[in-house]
């Protein structure tokens, strides 16, 4: 006889890890970084708080491969009758709205605490206080894997003297601290390109990195919203409907999806042959898969509006590239609004060159999905099959070169190639708009690679001219009997209206057009 048991959604998650990226020591450890510095930032730009984040990784038992990872930071904070839920129920989120956000679910922090607890089990001590809060909650928490409930083994509450606001997290698990290490550099400092108003601060057993602050100047926060007629399917219908008794399908329309006006509800209402006066709740189970049909194949409906996303912004891209890459020039561009099977989504792209970055034979490509740094599967990203088929040989780049590309996907719905959520699909719509702003950008390196070439070129003329000027003022001044200074001075500017500038602003723009190395060859060339 077979025997048949319900398993929790907790004990799934638990034995199931590696579908939320757990899936060893060393990728666990990186994960729970990044969780833990993602559900920060959410906690800090989105209310107009510049973030502030610590970070501690310590060894806690070598044999055991035992870490403890500690974070901090300075946001809005959790109400302390919520924390327990918060960190110890799995699918308990904030983040059950239509709008940006970096991660889904609240899964991520519940997937620290469940393989902390089933690879040391050891609870996670959590300290948080509100806005203004004159209190600070601390607890220790596990989680009842099959209730998927809080197990509260210390409850404690604090006067809050100094008026902290913020959450801070420490939690022991099994981890590979060597493995790990270079993931998690290259994930902070990643984090600190497309958010240059953090300040984050790493300490590690052998690794301490101060990220500091580049800009005062947040991105704007996302707002909540409706979903898109076009995004939803039958099952979320289902659960609509439960909210929406009494009302009409005219109704129902108008006031549960975005950009949806009574005209446009009763225009779609004929097409679809439904009567927008019968009662929502009275479908059918066949004409509810019909009215969901019919809704994805309307194209009477407005584009899904973009207010529920947060792109970074040429600005912020630009002043993150040239800090963290240490480009010599970076161009970014932004793109306007698009959707994907009623999902708004933008795509913006940044070129950086020069400077440190190392030449390569293919640029270094830094991708990112909702601000988020995704380095794992690169090639399964539509991002790498867009930079691999760019013609760079139309804007001036020839490999080796010191190239690195940045691509941002902002969206409602990112769409992943894997559970993993380290790559991105090939939905058409976002790699025509991935390749757009990819050429927009390449177009502004163009501009200022021909520049450089015509600066160069300029200077290259002036240093042939400029090594005939002594030879000549001298054999001047034998024949003419002036001064060979005086002579020598009328060649110089003979050859600054040949070229059309001075020499000094000739000097100045190819210092400033040139990488360090470069600057050394022209100054040894000025003296010579």
């Amino acid at each position: 006889m077979y025997s048949y048991e319900a398993l929790p959604v907790a004990e799934w998650f638990r034995r199931n890890r590696e579908l939320a990226g757990f899936h060893n020591s060393t990728r666990a450890l990186y994960q729970t970084i990044r969780e833990l510095v993602e559900n920060s930032l959410d906690a800090t730009e989105t209310y107009g708080i510049l973030p502030t984040i610590f970070l501690r990784v310590a060894v806690e038992d070598e044999q055991k491969s035992w870490v403890s990872v500690y974070a901090e930071d300075n946001g809005i904070g959790i109400p302390g009758n919520e924390i327990p839920n918060v960190f110890g129920r799995v699918f308990y989120s904030s983040k059950y709205r239509i709008k940006q956000h970096r991660g889904v679910f609240g899964l991520g922090l519940k997937m620290v605490v469940l393989y902390a607890q089933s690879t040391t089990n050891k609870p996670v001590l959590v300290r948080s206080a509100t806005l203004k809060s004159d209190k600070i909650y601390e607890y220790q928490i596990m989680i009842d894997t099959n209730a998927n409930s809080p197990i509260i083994l210390d409850r404690r509450e604090y006067p809050n003297k100094y008026r902290w606001h913020g959450t801070a997290v420490k939690v022991v698990l099994e981890g590979n601290w060597l493995g790990a290490k270079k993931r998690i550099e290259d994930y902070l400092r990643r984090t600190a390109i497309i958010a240059p108003y953090a300040e984050i601060v790493f300490k590690g057993p052998d690794m301490d990195l101060w990220l500091k602050r580049r800009t005062t100047k947040l991105p704007p926060a996302p707002k909540e919203g409706l979903p898109h007629p076009k995004s939803v399917d039958v099952d979320t219908i289902k659960q609509m409907l439960l909210d929406s008794r009494g009302m009409t399908l005219l109704e129902f329309l108008t006031e549960n999806f975005d950009a949806v006006g009574e005209g446009t509800a009763k225009a779609f209402l004929e097409w679809a042959g439904f009567n927008p006066n019968a009662k929502a709740t009275a479908l059918t189970p066949e004409e509810l898969v019909r009215l969901v049909e019919k809704m994805k194949q309307y194209e009477g409906w407005r584009r899904p509006r973009a207010d529920w996303l947060s792109p970074v912004g040429g600005e912020l891209l630009e002043i993150g590239a040239k800090a963290i890459l240490g480009a010599e020039a970076v161009f970014a561009v932004t793109r306007k609004p698009e959707s994907y099977g009623g999902h708004p989504f933008i795509v913006e792209a940044a070129v950086a060159w020069g400077g440190q970055i190392p030449p390569s034979d293919k640029p270094l490509l830094l991708r990112y999905a909702n601000k988020i740094p995704l380095l794992y599967d690169e090639g399964a990203d539509v991002a790498r099959k867009v930079v691999d088929e760019f013609h760079w040989d139309n804007y001036k780049v020839k490999f080796p070169a010191p190239l690195a590309v940045i691509i941002h996907v902002c969206s409602t719905k990112i769409p992943y190639a894997s559970a993993g959520k380290e790559a991105i699909a090939e939905v058409a719509e976002i790699e025509k708009e991935m390749r757009l702003a990819l050429r927009d950008a390449a177009k502004k390196l163009r501009l200022y690679l021909s520049r450089k070439e015509k600066e160069m070129e300029l200077f290259n003329k002036y240093i042939t001219f400029a090594k005939y000027v002594d030879e000549i003022a001298h054999n001047l001044s034998v024949i003419t009997r002036l001064e060979k200074s005086i002579i020598a001075q009328n060649l110089h500017k003979l050859i600054e209206k040949k070229l059309g500038t001075t020499v000094d602003e000739l000097v100045k723009h190819t210092l400033s057009l040139t990488s360090a190395s470069q600057q050394e060859e022209v100054t040894e060339a000025m003296a010579q």
